[in-house]
């Protein structure tokens, strides 16, 4: 894996990237047109969600320094609002008609080409969710492409629909304009046949029914950043990885490559998530199905959207209230303690998975800069080597073991845009000589 420069976030943007675009006054709501030499050209990410799209630009010659980003939230919902960060500047919520991702992805593009001139975007890319049992690396979005991922959109139908009309806006607004597909899978695509066999009649698993594990972009950046400031033998060592957020996984990597991970089929299975179950027992739809009348797509709607830490507190699915709450509310405390619990059972897993521990990173929002959900999961697994240094990890420190700990516990800022915008311009060769295109 290559070394490369830390990624900056929004508010460190380079002035030198920055000093070649002049910012001006335009009638969008208050926000700025970037204007300047032609040189200048842009590489263009998206991460679309069942309700949600983030974007963010980066310079082609320069594709870890973000230039802007945004996301339009609430699509489909009343009242989808738009939020941009320029630099360090972010920018008031606005209200925007978008029903769909359709008219979300007509309206981002009619923005950015007031904003930078859309033709001076080289590629796009595009985080996927799934890729299914025949796509394992990043590539260019064709429409054979297309085809296989709407033949496998019923592995994901919370993301693949919504993603796949987003490619196929910008396919129709600029023919010719390259996009890349980068699938949360591939990251997970070595891991051993073990690790991906589902205990269900075979017939299954020849038509792809099996454990293929998520948040693959976000591992890429969190290794490549690990062999950064820990050097190779450290990436290449026994590690967890720990994506906690919103949606929340593990992954055990051992030589690099991913040996199993916590998702599995679909993102719901593994720990518990802020909306999502997590694993629960397969006779229990069976027996909701009896005694509550439940069909399959509510019991789809509750394991989704009606579990996981809003479930089981009944107040939120925000791990910061819920902290905030548990003195207080039994329910919040309960809910708190169910997620770091089953985050230490999953590290003790793949501790023996692996033969033994090197190194856990904790990243996502709750990994991040939830210090006490650390020190909750952490506590009692001394028997692998973990200690931590409470004070450091207090701070969010970027190493929050304790001296004389032989288990390395770092946090590390995941970014999965840097991860695809890298990708894009690898995939397309980006860099030298600018693509041509024209907005439709």
């Amino acid at each position: 894996m290559p070394k490369h420069p830390t990624p900056p976030v929004a508010a460190d943007v380079s002035r030198r990237t920055l000093s070649n675009i002049k910012l001006a006054p335009t009638n969008l709501g208050g926000y700025a047109k970037a204007s300047g030499p032609a040189s200048t050209r842009f590489v263009l990410t998206v991460n679309s969600g069942s309700s949600s799209i983030k974007f963010a630009l980066y310079p082609t010659h320069s594709p870890t320094t973000r230039l802007l980003s945004g996301k339009l939230e609430r699509i489909g919902l009343p009242k989808p609002v738009f939020t941009i960060h320029d630099g360090p500047v972010k920018a008031a919520p606005r209200v925007i008609a978008a029903p769909n991702h359709l008219v979300a992805g007509e309206f981002l593009i009619r923005w950015l080409d007031e904003r930078v001139g859309f033709a001076r975007v080289d590629g796009v890319g595009h985080r996927v969710v799934h890729g299914g049992l025949k796509i394992s690396e990043a590539q260019v979005v064709t429409p054979q492409l297309v085809r296989e991922l709407r033949r496998i959109s019923p592995y994901d139908p919370e993301h693949m629909p919504s993603g796949i009309q987003l490619m196929e806006v910008f396919r129709r607004r600029c023919p010719k304009l390259p996009q890349v597909a980068c699938f949360d899978t591939a990251f997970h695509r070595e891991m051993p046949r073990v690790a991906k066999l589902l205990a269900i009649p075979r017939r299954f698993d020849a038509k792809g029914i099996q454990r293929f594990g998520f948040h693959g972009v976000s591992y890429t950046y969190l290794m490549e950043e690990l062999e950064r400031i820990a050097g190779p033998k450290a990436a290449r060592g026994r590690l967890i990885l720990a994506h906690l957020g919103n949606g929340a996984s593990l992954a055990a990597v051992r030589n690099g490559k991913s040996i199993d991970t916590s998702m599995g089929f679909t993102p719901a299975a593994g720990i518990p998530m802020s909306t999502r179950s997590g694993d629960v027992d397969p006779g229990l739809f069976w027996y909701l199905a009896r005694t509550e009348h439940m069909t399959g797509k509510q019991f789809h709607v509750m394991v989704h959207h009606q579990s996981g830490l809003l479930g089981v507190s009944q107040i939120s699915p925000d791990m910061r209230d819920l902290l905030a709450r548990e003195g207080k509310d039994v329910r919040a405390a309960e809910a708190v303690a169910l997620f770091c619990y089953q985050v230490k059972k999953w590290i003790g897993s793949f501790a023996a998975a692996l033969g033994g521990l090197d190194t856990v990173v904790f990243a996502g929002g709750i990994g991040e800069n939830a210090a006490e959900v650390r020190a909750r999961v952490c506590d009692e697994l001394e028997f692998l080597g973990v200690r931590l240094d409470a004070r450091r990890n207090r701070a969010s420190a970027a190493v929050i073991s304790a001296r004389g700990s032989s288990v390395t516990v770092r946090v590390i800022r995941t970014d999965e845009e840097v991860t695809i915008a890298r990708t894009v311009c690898r995939v397309l060769e980006l860099g030298g000589r600018p693509r041509q295109h024209r907005t439709a």
